[in-house]
């Protein structure tokens, strides 16, 4: 494996090559599973075949022993890496005054399966396809994958390459087997210039030494002169046409969007990324694609979020409808729903579940890898699925009205299952919880889980009465729900420091979960109370506030206790609540708008360079924990589309 120049001081491999940050990486996904690719074309994060599979590649993890498959030029280059317009197809350059390569790099949707090829069935395909632009550029190709989280010891072999025509000068493929899984390395060589020959591969088994890999990869030294090409792995029948109808895919979807606002750049981009994390099968979306990335470098908040949580509905759906995705916000919410026919007998629910809907996330440390730079321990499978985090009732019943609302109408026996949802919130309205944040402590009465225990209650009587539907305990909602607002203003306002809480515990501890009140219309973001929160949060750590270089961090870690410890950065998701509140606030106090865009404006700047936005944001400006995460995009569109119907002259 090559690389650019390394920098003295970077972090480095066993064989002397960059350890990247979270940041220098962009995503390709098939709505089964997505893989990360290195700025410097390195496949460092897969798992086959869907998003929660265990890993194959993972080198973000483990820079020695994860897996990984990279291709890039033998000599110094400078990267440079973008998706193709309106696309998830990625491009890497690599740029020399020798000469100029490029890679295409695509794992192939369902729905781009065009060519009549299996009656359009889904073709598990990564697409690498390597090219000279300008010069003779030398290349060095290791494919090594590390099953089963780099567990499962593998045998690797060349044999004969059964897919190929006559046409093709070699005869054989790379083959990596396991007791559970194996996978085939296959390429194709053509030229685009007819005076040249097709360029001449020779695939090697090798092993890979100081690296602690549990099998041989499969490596190849080769040279293209400009116009030759090379494509791993698969076979030529369908290649061009798979490729091309790719492109068409993307570009079709991302044309069907109804946002035509001053972001839309940004907020098409973030809607190609959410549709990539998207499972086809049961229209689940996961949080993230990658597992225990870390939330602080060298820190231990490292969590998988490959799964997807009840919290994330309401927030996914508006920005899927607010952009005209009906298909997709169907999907999602025929997922919901069947979540609601295995709710438990009180009529409570699980906080988050696997792709396909399962409820068993056992969380495992693995302790033989040692973490993106050195960041331990390495997780999989979430703990939190058994918290109770009694929030999620209130964005699953918002997720509902919302459906009802500009998609799909609602069926009697759906009906009748959000009654006991609803009744059973009722009963929850003096429990405290883990809330939003999933604390690994002690429960707490916090405010968060309140407003959203009141946005429960208030979207069922809602749903009730625009669909003129039965609801028996009609007058002990609207006294829980009265009781809820009413104990949300006496025991979580601060009245000596004129702000709300985190908790009725913590009264001293600033939260900025709370700036989700006016989104949800809990209260307006004119009310003095909640202007006088924001301003707090919008002051400097060091003056007690939680906003540092226009970015929000979710509360002082030094000052409250979540039983987790360690440092971590500003987080997405809090700072375009910021940005949302403030829109809403500078509908009647315009220096607030004025504010809303420039923190929007600074949050743009955070993306990577093909703008992905990881969880958090760390104090140099780098991304943080696992990327991209589905929140933060979702935030983002939400933060983009209301924004700019402010500033528009528009109601929010």
């Amino acid at each position: 494996m090559s690389s650019p120049q390394l920098d003295p001081n970077a972090d480095a491999d066993a064989a002397g090559v960059p350890i990247r940050g979270i940041q220098d990486h962009a995503l390709i996904g098939n709505l089964r599973t997505a893989a990360l690719v290195s700025i410097d074309g390195s496949i460092e994060s897969m798992c086959i075949p869907y998003f929660d599979s265990p890993s194959v590649f993972a080198r973000i993890i483990d820079a020695n022993k994860g897996g990984h498959f990279s291709i890039n030029p033998t000599w110094p280059f400078k990267p440079k890496q973008a998706y193709a317009p309106n696309s998830n197809v990625l491009v890497t350059k690599f740029l020399s005054d020798d000469g100029v390569a490029m890679i295409t790099d695509l794992l192939v949707p369902r729905g781009a399966n065009r060519t009549g090829s299996q009656s359009r069935s889904f073709l598990p395909w990564l697409i690498r396809k390597v090219e000279s632009i300008r010069g003779t550029v030398p290349f060095r190709m290791e494919c090594a994958p590390a099953f089963n989280y780099c567990r499962d010891k593998h045998e690797t072999s060349l044999v004969d390459d059964d897919s190929i025509t006559s046409e093709c000068a070699h005869t054989n493929k790379g083959l990596f087997t396991t007791p559970a899984l194996s996978l085939d390395l296959r390429y194709l060589t053509w030229t685009n210039d007819g005076c040249i020959n097709p360029p001449n591969l020779e695939l090697k088994v090798e092993e890979l030494k100081g690296r602690g890999l549990l099998g041989p990869a499969v490596t190849s030294d080769f040279e293209l002169e400009e116009g030759q090409v090379v494509v791993f792995v698969f076979r030529e029948a369908l290649l061009n046409a798979l490729m091309r109808d790719t492109h068409l895919y993307w570009q079709g979807w991302i044309g069907k969007s109804k946002y035509k606002g001053r972001w839309r750049e940004a907020v098409h981009r973030s809607a190609l990324v959410l549709k990539m994390l998207v499972f086809e099968e049961t229209g689940a979306i996961v949080a993230a694609p990658t597992f225990s990335l870390p939330e602080h470098l060298s820190g231990q908040r490292n969590w998988d979020y490959r799964f997807t949580w009840v919290r994330d509905t309401s927030f996914t759906l508006y920005a899927l409808i607010r952009l005209g995705f009906t298909e997709e916000a169907n999907n999602y919410m025929d997922f919901i729903l069947a979540r609601l026919k295995d709710r438990n007998s009180d009529g409570s629910l699980q906080i988050v579940y696997t792709i396909h809907g399962g409820k068993d996330l056992e969380e495992l440390e693995l302790t033989h890898l040692d973490g993106h730079k050195g960041s331990k321990p390495v997780r999989i499978g979430n703990g939190a699925a058994d918290h109770l985090q009694l929030d999620i009732y209130g964005e699953l019943m918002d997720c509902i009205y919302l459906a009802q609302k500009y998609s799909k109408p609602l069926s009697w026996d759906s009906w009748v299952a959000i009654r006991q949802v609803v009744d059973y919130v009722c009963t929850q309205l003096d429990a405290p919880d883990l809330s939003i944040w999933e604390v690994r402590g002690q429960k707490k009465n916090f405010l968060y889980s309140k407003v959203m225990l009141w946005v429960a209650i208030d979207r069922g009587l809602r749903l009730a009465d625009k669909r003129c539907l039965p609801c028996p305990n009609r007058m002990k909602w609207l006294d829980a729900r009265d009781k809820i607002y009413e104990q949300i203003m006496e025991k979580g306002w601060n009245d000596e420091r004129k702000f709300f809480s985190q908790s009725y515990e913590a009264r001293d501890t600033l939260d900025s979960a709370v700036l989700i009140m006016p989104l949800v219309f809990f209260m307006s973001a004119a009310d003095p109370r909640f202007v006088s929160t924001l301003e707090h949060i919008l002051k400097t750590p060091e003056r007690g506030g939680l906003t540092a270089n226009n970015s929000v961090y979710r509360y002082n870690t030094k000052n409250s206790d979540d039983g987790v410890g360690g440092e971590e950065g500003a987080f997405s998701l809090c700072t375009l609540w910021c940005v949302e509140a403030m829109t809403r606030a500078g509908v009647y106090d315009r220096p607030y708008l004025d504010r809303a865009q420039n923190m929007f404006m600074d949050f743009l700047g955070y993306g990577n360079h093909v703008e992905l936005y990881s969880e958090e944001i760390s104090r140099g400006g780098e991304g943080l924990g696992n990327t991209p995460q589905a929140f933060s995009h979702v935030t983002l569109i939400s933060a983009g589309f209301n924004l700019d119907r402010a500033l528009g002259g528009s109601a929010v």
